[in-house]
């Protein structure tokens, strides 16, 4: 069995710290499985039978509805952090991370989807208490870390291990037990109710609001049923759905023993990045230029969420095209990009490979706190996206899906046009 300490959480503070952490996870655990959809082959001119295609058409739509549940999941800890008064929380490292940032049992990469990948993914999502490896590659890299001893009488948050992310949740649903038995409910949940994300304006019949101790288990408790299964009833949880996946892969895999469902995919980066040792980089120029063009909308995404929950003076229809925006930035860029790029090449450093999206984090902080101001430059940024395809699409070779996604920019910026008018920019 695998060892669980405890995690002590006495005072909002750490309360809020190790929320955020769980946002960051569940954000790195979410692009990590987009990554593994972005990859998969789409034809049988890619060498594969339209038997194999079917499989691997299935088992996209699988990765990547727990992909959408992971986003699901990053917004149920940015309704609890609301709850407690807290800011929402999209930052996260850049990958990979092999125990660095996160405990020794949480390491983080990109990979393609195959073998690896979905080792890695029923690794992260086993139940409380279970004893599994790792993919290879993760545990050559492992590097321990000393066992953490809490000192509950310091009076700053400290980082916390945890073997698995249902160890994390029990953790943080004790610590909102604690504090309500110290504080009361009415002084804990002290965020504005109006600040949730509801169903209202997000289609996720599970999307809990958080104002109260109920709540607040309640969506925990769907956090960790929907990942590892409730209390080890994993059949229909993500891990469930790996293992089921894992087995369709082996038995085709058995059949033909050259069956390769993804295409040969690496992340990588146009520049190094500041917070990781580990990268690789893009050679090929137009390769690169749409690495780019999909980091900048994939901050354009984090923008507009970071704007939605921040709840300002935004009346209920303009939540609204926030909460849309977000839901077509992710299906008319982020996934046509994403899904493009790995059938480019890295460069000639790196023959027969292709470019993975890197989901490259440049900016310390996405907030645009002041109404006016953050839609100017929403619908600025989308107009330079918009402008920056069209820009590529005059080189020669470039792919021709940059046209549909230049359009793309231009529409979503053309939403937000008409709420512009309406805002005086003296006044918000």
């Amino acid at each position: 069995m695998t060892n669980e300490n405890p995690i002590v959480i006495e005072d909002r503070e750490e309360l809020i710290y190790m929320l955020s952490e769980a946002a960051s996870l569940e954000h790195m655990i979410m692009c990590q499985y987009l990554f593994a959809a972005f990859s998969m082959k789409r034809d049988v001119n890619e060498g594969i039978t339209s038997a194999q295609l079917e499989a691997i058409q299935r088992w996209e739509r699988q990765v990547s509805l727990v992909a959408t549940q992971e986003m699901l999941h990053l917004t149920l800890v940015n309704n609890l952090l609301s709850s407690i008064g807290s800011i929402p929380f999209f930052g996260r490292p850049n990958f990979p991370q092999h125990a660095r940032y996160y405990p020794p049992g949480v390491q983080l990469a990109l990979l393609p989807f195959g073998q690896d990948a979905l080792q890695h993914f029923l690794f992260l999502e086993r139940p409380e208490g279970m004893d599994l490896e790792d993919a290879p590659e993760f545990e050559v890299l492992a590097i321990p870390k000393p066992s953490l001893e809490i000192d509950t009488g310091q009076i700053v948050p400290q980082g916390q291990d945890f073997a698995t992310v249902g160890h994390l949740y029990r953790g943080l649903e004790q610590g909102f037990r604690y504090l309500v038995g110290k504080y009361g409910e009415g002084q804990v949940f002290i965020g504005p109710p109006r600040a949730q994300a509801t169903q209202k304006y997000f289609a996720w019949p599970q999307l809990i609001p958080v104002t109260d101790l109920a709540s607040a288990v309640k969506a925990i408790e769907m956090i960790i049923e929907q990942g590892e299964g409730a209390r080890g009833n994993w059949q229909e949880a993500h891990y469930g759905k790996f293992l089921q996946i894992a087995q369709e892969y082996r038995e085709l895999k058995e059949q033909d023993a050259r069956f390769e469902p993804a295409r040969p995919v690496v992340a990588a980066y146009v520049r190094p990045p500041g917070d990781t040792s580990q990268f690789r980089l893009i050679s090929n120029p137009l390769t690169a230029e749409i690495s780019e063009l999909f980091n900048a909308s994939y901050q354009v995404l984090l923008q507009v969420l970071l704007r939605y929950f921040i709840h300002g003076t935004e009346s209920d229809e303009e939540l609204t095209i926030l909460s849309n925006m977000a839901v077509d930035v992710m299906f008319q860029l982020i996934k046509p990009l994403g899904e493009l790029l790995t059938r480019l090449p890295v460069g000639p450093d790196m023959p027969g490979k292709m470019a993975g999206p890197s989901f490259e984090m440049y900016r310390a902080g996405n907030i645009l706190p002041h109404r006016y101001g953050a839609w100017t430059i929403l619908h600025e940024r989308l107009l330079e996206l918009a402008m920056y395809a069209e820009k590529l699409l005059e080189q020669s070779g470039a792919p021709q899906e940059l046209t549909s996604i230049g359009m793309n920019a231009r529409q979503l910026a053309h939403a937000l046009e008409q709420p512009l008018t309406t805002m005086a920019p003296n006044t918000h």
